[in-house]
Formats: C-alpha cells, structure tokens, sequence
C-alpha cells in the first residue's frame, strides 16, 4: 500500500486536474461544448465520449511527462528534496520509469480514439514532455517555453474533438504557454530563494494574460460579464502570494506561489471556458478548483 501511495505521490494528482480543466476549456473552444447541449442525441453522445477519451488521453500525458520528471531529477533529489519517493526509496527509478510509460502509453492510445490529429498532439504533448524533464528545465530562456508548450498543447488537444477548429483557434494556445512560461520562471527560486527580477517579470506576465482575458471577454460572441467574474477570480488567487514572495523572496513563499499559480490554471481554464460556452460551463470547469484544493493537501503540487 505504501508503495502505491508512493507511485501516486509521483504523478501529482492535484496537477492532473488542472490538465483536465485544459481539455474542458479547449472543449469548449472548439465549440463543442454548446454542440453537446443543442445537437441531436446521436451526435451530442458522439461529442461526450471523445471528450471522454481526452480526459483520460490527458491524465495520461500528464501524469506520465509529471513521474519522468521525479525520474530525471532523482539524484538531484537526493540532496534537494530526499522526502521524495525516489530518494526516500518508497519508488525505484526503474517502477517509475515503467509508470511513466504506461501513462504516455493511454495517453496517446486514449487521444487516438478521437482522431488522427488528437492522436498526432498526444505525441507532441509526450514528446515535449521527455525534452522537458530532460533537457529543457535546464536552459534559461527555452526551459519555461517547453513547458508552456507542453500545456498549450494540451488546450489543443481538447480543441481537437472538433479538429477544424484547431486551425481556427490555434492561437489562444500561447495563453496556456506565455502563463506557464511565468509560473517556470517564478518556481526556479523556490529551492535556495528567487531572484527578484524573475518575480517581477512572473508578475507582468500575469498582468498580460489578465489582459488577454478581459479582450477575450470583450470581444468573445459571450456577453463579457459573463467573463469577467472568472478573470477576478484568477486575479485573486494569483497575485497575492507572488506580492508576498516578491518582498521577502523566502524559498517557502516562492513555493506558495507557485503552487497558487498552478492550482490556478484551473480558473484560467474556467475563464476561457466561459468566453466560449458561458458561465455555465465555465462554472462546470470551475468545479475541478475545490477537488484540486482538496487533493492538493495530501499530495505535493511542486
């Protein structure tokens, strides 16, 4: 049992959620999310088990690109962080290293039950994922890109249940990549104390995709107050901690922020959402937040 819990503890399940809340809202970009209520019973069934399939293609891509990352890290670990699974010895790298496959395995097997383009973002996804926990977390400027990509990807897969819409919406995937860009940067201090200089630039980074949101929602076919109560909310949960951490720059405030810039995505989520479906949707996204929350106090986030 300790094992399992082990191996679970490795794929940080509070995370996982939050790429859920990535494929309901490029679900919802992509149309489909209205199509389920207003199409005919046929295809509106159609529509839900593809969504269905990305869910669990998602929470494969995830998980699996989540435990290569302990796998990569695992003797940096030793010194860092030995509570983890794999330096505390409660995880081998080989059992994770075979966890992590199996996951990009239904990951990319789950999303190919959508469609061909689903299956080709899967790879992409998984893919960047590796380059990430290998190589890309290391580079300066290219680190917080790929992992950003890693989540725009994941919005598109989402949009891809519909795959014409993904060459119609391919752009708003920079908002998930320019956000996770900042969170990267922001979480690099959150070992031996941040720079203040990357905190500051988290900080505008946040302030541009607020922006973007409050475009989004003026210029969404949604009436815009149904945005904007999400936007605030992202505000809210976003800029406190950061402010915290950017005048004391402690390793422990740093990590508070990062873990609220994380758990947040799902509101981010929820606010693109509702641009594209209404707050009802938006709301339904919006749920994820308190079982991430919830799941987030057993299990480590960063």
């Amino acid at each position: 049992m300790k094992k399992i819990v082990a191996h679970l503890r490795l794929m940080r399940p509070a995370n996982i959620v939050t790429a859920i809340a990535d494929v309901l809202a490029g679900f919802a970009v992509s149309g489909a999310a209205l199509q389920l209520f207003l199409s005919q019973e046929t295809i509106a069934g159609t529509l839900l088990f593809s969504l269905l399939w990305l869910v669990l293609a998602t929470i494969g891509l995830y998980g699996g690109g989540i435990v290569f990352n302990d796998v990569f890290d695992a003797e940096l670990d030793r010194k860092e962080r030995p509570e983890r699974p794999i330096p505390s010895g409660e995880a081998s790298v080989l059992s994770a290293s075979i966890l992590g496959s199996l996951l990009f395995l239904i990951g990319i097997g789950a999303a190919w039950q959508v469609s061909l383009l689903s299956g080709i973002i899967a790879l992409a996804v998984a893919g960047l994922a590796v380059l990430y926990d290998s190589w890309g977390k290391h580079q300066l400027i290219f680190g917080p890109v790929n992992m950003g990509l890693c989540r725009g990807g994941n919005l598109l897969l989402g949009v891809s249940v519909i795959p014409s819409a993904v060459q119609k919406f391919w752009f708003l995937a920079l908002i998930p990549v320019i956000y996770i860009a900042a969170i990267t940067m922001i979480s690099r201090g959150e070992v031996h104390g941040g720079n203040r200089k990357a905190l500051v630039g988290g900080a505008v980074i946040y302030g541009i995709i607020n922006l973007a949101l409050v475009l989004l929602a003026i210029f969404s076919e949604v009436a815009w107050w149904q945005v904007l109560p999400f936007v605030t909310l992202f505000s809210y949960f976003i800029f406190p901690p950061l402010i915290k951490a950017m005048k004391e720059k402690k390793p422990q405030l740093i990590g508070k922020a990062v873990k609220a810039g994380v758990i947040s995505l799902i509101i981010l989520n929820a606010a693109l959402a509702s641009a594209f479906a209404g707050w009802i949707f938006g709301a339904v996204v919006l749920l994820l937040l308190p079982v991430s929350l919830g799941i987030a106090k057993k299990f480590a986030v960063t």
